[in-house]
């Protein structure tokens, strides 16, 4: 099936969505089969594949921002939360989410397989290249939603949910849990935004 936007016009219309139904323009199969492919296809530090996506749907969905309601509810002064109940009454009103977790197991075995020497060159520099990867994997699975006409936002409830996700949906503890994607058909326009000049950003040297 093929998209109905190119993925260049997606950069440019990938926004980060509020208003959201619990509905989907596409079937679930063609939500699987994008995050499947971006985790096959996304590149990875010397391709130790360490990104991990749980697919939430319909309750499930529901039950991970009911967790995150009760765990804010317990954390949070009043006030504060107060104010956070309407955002995650909205994530929650959405079709379904991605969480997109790092396995920490695959980097040991990637140490194994380089040797100590050619480890320990790299070692430090191993969870930023890790977060760089995932972000790719996000960034490629919102704007492949966004072509198919599908709304996204990007959550970090963790670690606040952390434990509650790996009890209720057997999450290996290895796995260190980035981030909460919500989707859903769109239902309002996104907010305003604004980009500085690419001149201002972009420099090209070339002899």
């Amino acid at each position: 099936m093929a998209a109905k936007t190119s993925f260049f016009d997606a950069m440019v219309t990938r926004r980060s969505i509020y208003a959201l139904a619990s509905e989907s323009p596409i079937p679930d199969e063609r939500i699987i089969e994008i995050v499947n492919h971006a985790i096959v296809h996304c590149p990875s530090p010397f391709n130790v594949q360490s990104a991990r996506a749980v697919i939430l749907i319909g309750k499930e969905h529901q039950k991970l921002w009911d967790i995150a309601y009760e765990a804010a509810e317990k954390l949070f002064p009043a006030p504060v939360f107060e104010g956070l109940k309407p955002r995650i009454a909205g994530f929650r009103g959405g079709y379904g989410t991605v969480m997109w977790f790092e396995d920490a197991a695959r980097f040991n075995v990637l140490e194994e397989q380089m040797g100590a020497q050619r480890w320990a060159g790299v070692r430090d520099k191993m969870p930023q290249w890790s977060e760089h990867s995932s972000g790719m994997h996000q960034y490629a699975v919102w704007t492949a939603l966004e072509a198919e006409g599908l709304g996204c936002n990007l959550q970090h409830y963790n670690p606040l949910v952390d434990q509650r996700v790996q009890e209720e949906w057997k999450v290996p503890v290895d796995w260190s849990l980035k981030a909460q994607m919500v989707f859903g058909k769109p239902v309002g326009p996104p907010r305003d935004k604004t980009a500085l000049p690419v001149g201002e950003r972009v420099f090209v040297h070339k002899s």
